[in-house]
């Protein structure tokens, strides 16, 4: 089985020109939700000066429906990030640690050090509370202002997130540069220094590798993989960004490859139609334009 995490809701809409209401939010939740989703992060506690479009996420946390065996994921850049996080009763968090100095200057104000470091006090506090707290590696797989990075550097700050309390680590391709090999190497060496906490891989499309690279990640045993309904999103921070790998056209490949995620397609295709039409424009994925196969929908089946 392979857990696809649902982002469109945040890591999607967060770098939309167009605003969408909080109910439109409530909306793509509740979509995700009926078509299988089992996590979703679903908002960002970051400033709303900076990210207007998660201006209400405590709104969107109130008026998502509840159930058992949904886990809702608060992305948090900072301690205050945390306490509203908590405060809004989110199931899990999400901390994000750019691995570069300029990338995390320009996204979150602060050197990458010290961002690590209030990553492992975020981690460590939520541990104590028993709140699950997942760290996300940026720029995992290159960086736009530093050009190649270190895998080095990004093993040594996942284990200090593991060892902090983190219950899960994901590298990112923010900037869409990784390709397969990049994978095959740090997966390797994560594995190699922590062989006992759950990795996840969070690939954006931007030169049309995302699709290569979760394959690659699912052929070396990682089973847990962020998507965004119709392909939306990107960091509004990364330039250029063109989405994250599309939900609905992952679980196509994966299920056309014999791989369950418990998702629905044409419950997806449905929400990339929304999705586009709450946006005004057409998504970029590719499936809800050409369909499944065989038949319209004979692989769209729930785990």
């Amino acid at each position: 089985m392979i857990d696809v995490v649902e982002v469109s809701p945040r890591d999607g809409l967060q770098n939309e020109s167009v605003l969408l209401p909080t109910a439109a939010k409530v909306e793509l939740i509740r979509r995700a939700v009926a078509a299988g989703a089992r996590r979703i992060e679903a908002v960002s506690f970051v400033r709303p000066d900076a990210v207007p479009a998660m201006a209400d996420a405590e709104a969107v946390l109130d008026g998502i429906p509840r159930s058992d065996g949904v886990s809702y994921i608060g992305l948090v850049l900072n301690q205050r990030g945390y306490a509203r996080a908590q405060a809004a009763s989110v199931d899990e968090i999400n901390v994000v640690v750019p691995v570069t100095e300029t990338f995390s200057r320009r996204n979150q104000n602060a050197g990458a050090e010290d961002l690590m470091a209030m990553a492992e006090e975020v981690a460590a506090n939520a541990a104590r509370i028993g709140l699950p707290c997942s760290v996300t590696l940026a720029v995992a797989f290159g960086c736009p202002f530093e050009g190649e990075v270190d895998p080095e550097r990004v093993v040594a700050f996942g284990v200090r997130a593991a060892r902090a309390g983190a219950v899960e680590v994901a590298i990112a391709d923010t900037v869409g540069v990784g390709v397969p090999m990049q994978v095959r190497r740090l997966v390797g060496d994560l594995r190699a220094e922590l062989p006992a906490t759950p990795l996840r891989v969070h690939f954006h499309n931007t030169r049309n590798t995302g699709y290569a690279n979760a394959t690659t990640a699912v052929d070396l045993g990682v089973t847990r993989i962020d998507a965004s309904i119709g392909g939306i999103g990107g960091c509004p921070f990364a330039p250029k960004a063109t989405g994250n790998i599309a939900t609905e056209d992952l679980v196509y490949l994966l299920h056309r490859s014999g791989l369950e995620t418990g998702l629905d397609l044409q419950t997806l295709i449905d929400a990339a139609g929304f999705l586009s039409d709450a946006l005004g424009k057409q998504v970029p994925a590719l499936l809800p334009r050409a369909g499944s196969f065989p038949g319209s929908l004979a692989l769209s089946h729930h785990g």
